[in-house]
């Protein structure tokens, strides 16, 4: 595994307890990972390319195509959650081990701290929320991207914040939400959201052609363990992934991930 790069503040510290064991542990978790992963099957190169997921963590996404043959770097500006990942990587048989690197660095500094590296796939998934503007982190990972190298990011979805609320019966949030850009997620952090156009723009800006979109976690999103026990996950995982490839499905799903092309550019 690779050296880590400091950072001056872990602020995702008090949170990585939560988010590793609860929220990517939970149903809803895992139905984001294997549907993400699904997509990125339906995209990325051929293992053995290298791919770097910026904002990576405990390496929930990246770890599935360590296993397959990828070359991974987990990119995070947290030790609390590199620490994790390297918990999870030292699980591993040695060949899945050495084919994990780990970096920590703020996902703007990614380009620096990776020394100009360049990669067949760029992942970014559920980050740009906690970020009060995207712009400047789009535009590092479309850096980090090689000529013709795919760039996949996940991202809140702007225009059906009103569902989850709803869904929960919390009425007043939920009216509120019609018009909202941002929410308090599962971890009780303040979030943005952000649209498939906005997003596909920022990655057009950025020599990154937007070439396909998804819904991620539909049905599930709402889920809590007081409901009927699951018969069979399998079938839930199909369903999802099933909806997230099909209007209107896709479009009321919480999160929406934007796979983009990028293009050489002209000389």
């Amino acid at each position: 595994m690779g050296d880590n790069r400091r950072v001056s503040e872990d602020r995702w510290a008090p949170l990585a307890d939560r988010s590793v064991g609860g929220h990517c542990g939970s149903l809803r978790g895992r139905v984001r990972t294997y549907v993400i992963d699904q997509h990125l099957r339906w995209h990325l190169p051929d293992p053995p390319a290298a791919v770097v997921d910026v904002g990576g963590g405990a390496g929930h996404q990246a770890l599935p195509l360590a296993r397959d043959g990828y070359h991974v770097t987990i990119v995070d500006p947290s030790p609390a959650m590199l620490a994790r990942a390297g918990e999870l990587v030292a699980r591993e048989p040695e060949d899945v081990r050495d084919r994990v690197s780990l970096v920590q660095a703020a996902g703007q500094d990614a380009p620096e701290a990776l020394g100009g590296r360049r990669f067949a796939g760029v992942l970014c998934h559920g980050v740009l929320m906690y970020l009060e503007e995207p712009a400047p982190f789009v535009a590092a990972l479309a850096e980090l991207a090689d000529d013709e190298g795919v760039v996949s990011i996940a991202a809140k979805n702007q225009r059906c914040l009103a569902v989850s609320p709803a869904l929960a019966g919390r009425w007043v949030e939920a009216l509120a939400a019609f018009d909202a850009d941002r929410q308090v997620n599962g971890l009780d952090v303040d979030t943005r959201a952000d649209a498939v156009d906005g997003l596909s723009q920022l990655l057009s800006d950025n020599v990154v052609e937007p070439v396909a979109w998804y819904g991620v976690r539909l049905f599930t999103d709402g889920w809590t363990t007081d409901l009927r026990p699951l018969d069979n996950e399998e079938d839930v995982l199909a369903v999802e992934l099933e909806a997230s490839r099909r209007d209107p499905y896709r479009q009321l799903s919480r999160l929406f991930h934007l796979i983009g092309i990028r293009h050489r550019a002209e000389p």
